[in-house]
């Protein structure tokens, strides 16, 4: 029997994390650790800049324009 996905790959991936006993906040220091950095914007700073990825793999919401009056 298939049943319908109700999670995102990145959301199960995530998940999975969390049922192995590890936390995003835990991933995310340990992140920081590794590249010698104390917060998010310094460790997206760092890995794009040491090619860890690049500007294509980071995918900005599409938000409703506001109407301008």
């Amino acid at each position: 029997m298939t049943t319908a996905k109700l999670l995102t790959r990145r959301q199960r991936e995530v998940l999975l994390l969390a049922a192995n006993g590890n936390t995003v906040n835990e991933t995310l220091v340990r992140a920081y650790r590794a590249l010698g950095v104390h917060d998010r914007a310094q460790a997206v700073a760092v890995a794009l800049k040491v090619g860890e990825f690049g500007l294509d793999d980071i995918h900005v919401p599409i938000t409703e324009q506001q109407p301008t009056t």
